[in-house]
């Protein structure tokens, strides 16, 4: 694979991440997917000599090989992903005055695939949040482990964060007379989020019995040597409590989240609610969840009602 020289990351990338970490807030994994259409872009570019003709010299032609011969590289997910970071790229250059014209702007996609988001039922959930508990039953984990592993899970599905605030909740985020957290979430922005009954009574069994450090800027959630659990740490925790359940293991952190939503919903929660809770920006990102949410309705009425 061709390497992007350091002249053109330094000129047409470093900027632009600069803007996108210290001004645009994102997250390392956002931009490091916006490097990677970046750097995807350049090596389509180089070898035909379009980069060399500049960017604003780009035709539609142009770009819509660019797409064409991208499809054969990356799902459409990942396509519309990498188009969209090239947009936003352009647009910053458009802002400086280095570019004239945006030529990805109205490039035309693929359509993407209605994805419904995976969920686990509430019996499901039950089981998976007890795997915890079996361990120190049957004696195969050691209690401060089981403990942290069932407070990770617990405010995976109790308080619907996302796994990356999960890791990064410290003691002083959280109230603990009021339950609730406040959580930094994507483009660095501030929540609260109730954390729950159950929740709170664990994180107050593990801060009280197996934390070793609970000051303001300490970690709810430790290894044991007492540094800050990782993403993938949780990753590789959660996969040891899907198998003990019986559940696939493909499922994610983030399927945990998709449930805590989904069963807010089926239990008549407000979708501007259950929006604010997961701290999405757009309606229409939490909107995903009533299409499940009419299916489980559509199922319920389809074995209950004689005219169904």
């Amino acid at each position: 694979m061709i390497e992007v020289p350091p002249e053109i990351v330094a000129e047409w990338w470093t900027p632009f991440a600069e803007h996108l970490a210290l001004e645009r807030r994102c997250s390392a994994y956002t931009v490091r997917n916006y490097r990677q259409a970046f750097e995807d872009f350049w090596r389509w570019a180089q070898p035909a000599g379009v980069w060399a003709r500049g960017v604003d010299a780009l035709e539609s032609r142009e770009v819509r090989d660019f797409v064409i011969e991208a499809r054969g590289r990356f799902d459409r997910r990942t396509l519309h992903n990498h188009v969209s970071g090239l947009r936003t790229w352009a647009k910053f250059w458009q802002r400086r005055g280095q570019l004239q014209r945006n030529p990805f702007a109205g490039v035309p996609l693929p359509k993407l695939e209605k994805r419904l988001p995976q969920f686990l039922t509430e019996e499901q959930m039950k089981r998976l949040l007890l795997g915890p508990q079996r361990l120190i039953e049957n004696g195969s984990e050691r209690p401060e482990i089981a403990w942290r592993d069932r407070l990770a899970t617990e405010l995976l599905y109790g308080g619907g964060l996302r796994v990356s605030e999960v890791v990064g909740l410290n003691y002083g985020a959280v109230d603990m007379a009021s339950g609730v957290a406040r959580v930094v979430g994507k483009g660095r922005k501030e929540r609260l989020c109730p954390l729950g009954k159950v929740a709170l009574a664990v994180l107050t069994k593990v801060r009280n019995e197996f934390s070793q450090r609970v000051g303001p800027d300490d970690p709810v959630l430790t290894n044991p040597n007492g540094t800050r659990m990782t993403v993938r740490a949780v990753q590789l925790m959660l996969k040891r409590y899907l198998a003990l359940a019986e559940l696939p293991l493909e499922l994610t952190p983030h399927k945990l989240r998709h449930s805590y939503a989904t069963h807010l919903l089926n239990a008549g929660a407000d979708l501007r609610l259950v929006q604010e809770l997961l701290g999405h920006a757009l309606l229409t990102t939490t909107q995903v969840y009533t299409h499940v949410s009419v299916a489980r309705l559509r199922e319920i009425y389809a074995k209950a009602h004689p005219r169904a």
